[in-house]
């Protein structure tokens, strides 16, 4: 549970541009989309394995 302290003189605005970044950083919207519907194992190593080769292509060649 979220627990936003309001200070003194402090506007709603405020407050509740705090609430939304601690919202944020607990990943809660995140987690329930990503739980919204199965994908099976075998779909997410294919993507990763995409990813990296992705990255392998566009920042494996770089040379400093």
């Amino acid at each position: 549970m979220l627990i936003i302290n309001i200070k003194e003189n402090e506007s709603i605005d405020k407050a509740l541009k705090r609430f939304k970044k601690k919202f944020e950083k607990t990943g809660v919207v995140k987690q329930l989309r990503r739980r919204g519907a199965f994908i099976k194992p075998s779909i997410t190593r294919r993507t990763e394995m995409i990813r990296a080769s992705y990255k392998q292509i566009t920042y494996g060649n770089e040379e400093a």
